[in-house]
């Protein structure tokens, strides 16, 4: 039985495949599907923000906020790849500085554990929002999270502004944590539908200086390449290729 975390759907992956009729139903994480996809991606499907040109060989990284938080990564074997079939996104959040502190104790009276998909979401952008609001005593508008993108982007809104802010930052942090977790020298991949929203926006933000304060990690992170997945619909090459191979079979 799959149970979706962001949903209520569930469904039987054997009953779905007797219902179609069909001999084999594979059922792929979407960023298992992504990471597949990773070294089919063309130069021109990518956007470099940072750091060198990634170890050739060494393992590669993927995180992408969305509906969610995806996490994932290619790591190398003999005859290729292998993807990492995980949950990262519900590993706790890690505040860095006193305001992140603030938004952790927030979330935590309202949810217990905080996990950083509950910041690094689309859900997550208007937690924080909120979370802002009480930080400040402000009585917090009742938004959507593309609603919260907007108006952080114009700056229209100072916590909608600062919780964009609060977003990349984070992310940096995130994804930095998933490289060295990894070895993932050969670089970060990012995926989701939030980025690609910020546009140039996520370019100018804190999301790399983040990713590079990592203490006695800082040179070693600082050469790691991050990149910005521009291609469309790249998980689906991704399942075109684990039908090719025999992947989950």
């Amino acid at each position: 039985m799959i149970k979706l975390t962001n949903s209520p759907w569930a469904f039987s992956i054997e009953q779905t495949r007797r219902a179609l009729g069909l001999e084999q139903l594979l059922v792929i994480n979407d960023f298992t599907a992504l990471a597949l996809s990773l070294t089919r991606l063309q130069p021109e499907e990518l956007r470099q923000l940072g750091g060198g040109h990634g170890v050739p060989g060494a393992p590669l990284a993927l995180i992408g906020a969305g509906t969610g938080l995806g996490v994932s990564g290619l790591v190398p074997v003999r005859d290729g790849w292998v993807p990492i079939q995980g949950e990262g996104g519900h590993v706790a959040f890690s505040p860095m500085d006193e305001r992140e502190d603030g938004v952790l104790r927030v979330l935590r009276s309202r949810f217990g554990h905080v996990s950083a998909e509950r910041v690094l979401s689309g859900p997550g952008l208007v937690a924080v929002y909120e979370a802002l609001c009480t930080l400040d005593h402000v009585v917090a508008k009742a938004l959507k999270p593309e609603q919260v993108t907007d108006a952080g982007v114009r700056d229209s809104d100072p916590r909608c502004a600062e919780a964009i802010r609060m977003f990349c930052a984070a992310l940096g942090t995130a994804a930095a944590n998933l490289v060295v977790t990894l070895g993932a020298r050969g670089g970060l991949y990012i995926g989701g539908g939030i980025v690609p929203r910020l546009g140039n926006y996520f370019q100018s933000s804190l999301f790399r200086s983040r990713f590079e304060h990592k203490g006695r990690f800082s040179r070693y992170v600082a050469e790691v390449p991050t990149w910005i997945i521009l291609a469309e619909t790249p998980a689906l090459r991704g399942l075109a290729f684990a039908l090719d191979s025999g992947f989950g079979a």
